[in-house]
């Protein structure tokens, strides 16, 4: 594979870095413990699975303890400058984000879109807050001596609708993910093309064309 090009002339050759290294390996590591926990929990809470399985015990430990890990990847990406800043622009809804979700013609290109648009800053904000009220949860469940009963009882009710909810959230992701390739290759190997940026993110995309732009000019 010919190494990316510096993103600097319109043409369809041309790469964008869109994920950096540690982002990569935040998500793939956040992806993989997830995954663990949603088949685990399939096990336990299906007794046709559990019977086929079985090791009740070992699916029960395998399940925690991803579970309790689930939040690691997160919190050390936060040594990663690249992630913080992908971070900070998750968290900036604006008024084109709003316009966004309402608009049939979301992918026509003609409402600005940073480096995210609204659906995956959505997703980012469901995905975080669900995984807080699992762990949140889970903790309650499992160290029974923390706290009374109707906490433990309240605590699963909680755990079992969030988790059926973050399941569906996942899928979803997927499943827009797989009709996307070339993001999804970008999670795999960072770079996106100049055409997808420009079609897909283009206010993105007009930003590091410019710092280029701006960068040769000052040269």
């Amino acid at each position: 594979m010919n190494p990316p090009t510096s993103p600097t002339k319109p043409d369809a050759g041309v790469k964008l870095l869109r994920f950096t290294v540690p982002v990569r390996l935040i998500h793939a590591a956040t992806g993989a413990l997830m995954m663990v926990c949603i088949a685990t929990a399939a096990v336990l809470y299906n007794g046709s699975l559990a019977v086929s399985v079985g090791h009740r015990y070992v699916v029960e430990q395998i399940h925690v303890w991803c579970g309790f890990a689930l939040p690691v990847p997160l919190i050390l990406g936060f040594a990663s400058p690249s992630y913080r800043a992908d971070l900070r622009r998750l968290n900036r809804f604006t008024s084109h984000d709003w316009h966004w979700l309402r608009s049939s013609m979301r992918r026509n290109g003609d409402i600005p879109v940073g480096k995210f648009n609204a659906g995956q800053k959505l997703n980012a904000a469901l995905s975080a807050g669900s995984i807080g009220v699992l762990l949140a949860t889970g903790i309650v469940m499992y160290f029974t001596r923390l706290t009374r009963l109707s906490w433990r009882s309240g605590a699963t009710f909680l755990h079992d609708w969030f988790s059926l909810g973050l399941g569906l959230l996942v899928v979803g992701h997927v499943a827009f993910a797989l009709k996307d390739q070339e993001a999804m290759s970008s999670m795999r190997r960072g770079f996106v093309s100049l055409r997808w940026a420009r079609r897909e993110h283009g206010k993105w995309a007009a930003e590091l064309v410019g710092e280029a732009d701006d960068e040769q000019s000052a040269s």
